[in-house]
């Protein structure tokens, strides 16, 4: 019995002195410290160096023999730093790690997560640069006065005369004066290479001309039965709004020039835009009515139909502008009697957002460089006012005109707006800033993965 008791009391004791190993195992693998166990390479262990640490490597330390001499203990020393036995560590890895290799390069990933300087906030004059006269000219919401082309020069039509004002040096010329059976001038636009504009007339007709030698190229008639008020290229397709509610395309390079006809409109078109693709057009009427034509499914023998028909407007629609960074951003301007700003997935024909201006909106342009957008306004305040895109917040207004600011244009570089109004003024406006000069481009950071070979 003593023999098994005492092999039960062996038993015991061995159990009790692992118990509290594996319990510290645990402590150490619930502490904060250790959330993991860790599991050795036996291969990478010195286990001939672990067994001299167990049985011989503490005598020295713990029982010093009194044989021991200063010399015999300098040279145990100098023999344990030679064989590295100057650990303490018993199961301790014959070499150490290797240095981790990082996977992005320090230089590219604090490169990454440099914050960018902060754009210094533009100024914005409140008040026009330059001021015109404008005498004459008609103060009427549906109609389209005024142009600024890609030779940075401006046409305004002032009654039935047509003037060429050249922004690089202030000069001005008399393009044409029509004769009162055909005249007034209802709407100008310039042709994409600068040289060529179009003239819009009240008895339907639309004039051609050549800028340069200050030369009538052609007359276009028949695909109207009044006043021309709207006007937009895409390439060589002059494309004509009227009184009459059509939308013709003339292809200018032909003698039969009228190749598609858009019926929607019950009243005059006073809005027309052509999206920058030339494959969707915009167009807005006086019936309230704002439609979107695909011309990829445009045809020369029946009225084409629209891709969508918008009825959210409660007023004239006049004032169109597509967004230069998003294709198929729309804004539309409502009139008196509606007051908003509205922009629309042309894709779908959805609403995206919709904006109570508080007065009639006349034109709208979008900032080339910023997230910007700038509309002029008539009663109370006959301002221009800027609005940040998407929040539509308010960034500055701009006044200055005594009437309803009917007309807008921008210049080549996006950054002056002229405007003109029933108070017989044309104003210029430093609104969109100043062009960026072109920065050298950036030295290239360090390529995430360089040391790595490539697969090709």
């Amino acid at each position: 019995m003593e023999t098994g008791m005492t092999h039960s009391s062996a038993s015991s004791n061995k159990t009790q002195l692992r118990c509290p190993l594996q319990e510290h195992l645990l402590q150490r693998r619930n502490s904060r410290e250790n959330l993991d166990r860790f599991i050795p390479n036996r291969s990478a262990i010195d286990f001939d160096y672990a067994h001299y640490m167990l049985t011989e490597g503490k005598k020295g330390k713990e029982n010093p023999s009194a044989n021991s001499s200063p010399s015999r203990e300098a040279y145990r020393k100098q023999l344990a730093e030679t064989f590295n036995m100057n650990r303490t560590r018993i199961l301790a890895f014959k070499n150490k790690p290797p240095t981790p290799v990082e996977a992005i390069p320090n230089d590219f990933s604090s490169a990454a997560h440099q914050v960018k300087a902060a754009k210094p906030r533009r100024h914005i004059p409140q008040t026009s640069e330059r001021t015109l006269d404008a005498p004459d000219i008609m103060d009427d919401y549906y109609l389209n006065l005024l142009d600024w082309g890609s030779s940075n020069v401006l046409s305004i039509a002032l009654g039935s005369t047509v003037y060429l004002w050249d922004a690089s040096d202030g000069n001005t010329s008399e393009l044409v004066t029509v004769d009162e059976e055909s005249g007034p001038v209802t709407s100008v636009k310039w042709a994409p290479d600068g040289k060529h504009i179009a003239v819009g007339l009240n008895n339907s007709e639309v004039q051609l001309w050549d800028s340069t030698a200050n030369r009538l190229l052609r007359t276009l008639r028949g695909g109207h039965a009044s006043r021309v008020g709207a006007l937009d290229w895409n390439n060589h397709v002059l494309t004509t709004g009227g009184m009459d509610g059509q939308i013709v395309n003339n292809d200018v390079r032909v003698r039969a020039h009228i190749v598609e006809t858009y019926r929607g409109h019950q009243q005059e078109v006073c809005g027309l835009k052509w999206s920058a693709s030339g494959q969707q057009l915009a167009s807005g009427g006086n019936d309230n009515l704002l439609h979107i034509w695909d011309r990829s499914v445009a045809s020369s023998n029946t009225p084409t139909q629209w891709l969508h028909r918008l009825e959210d407007h409660t007023a004239a629609v006049k004032a169109l502008a597509w967004c230069p960074f998003q294709g198929n951003l729309l804004a539309s301007g409502g009139g008196g009697g509606d007051r908003c700003i509205k922009f629309w997935n042309t894709h779908t024909g959805a609403c995206l957002n919709s904006v109570d201006t508080g007065s009639q909106v006349c034109a709208l342009l979008w900032n080339k460089n910023e997230r910007e957008l700038l509309s002029s306004h008539g009663f109370t305040q006959n301002q221009l006012t800027l609005w940040k895109y998407p929040s539509m917040v308010k960034i500055a207004e701009l006044t200055g005109h005594t009437s309803r600011v009917l007309f807008m244009a921008q210049s080549p570089d996006g950054c002056t707006v002229a405007s003109a109004a029933g108070d017989e003024t044309l104003r210029f406006w430093n609104v969109f800033g100043t062009p960026e000069v072109a920065k050298p481009a950036p030295k290239a950071a360090a390529e995430p993965f360089a040391h790595l070979n490539r697969i090709r």
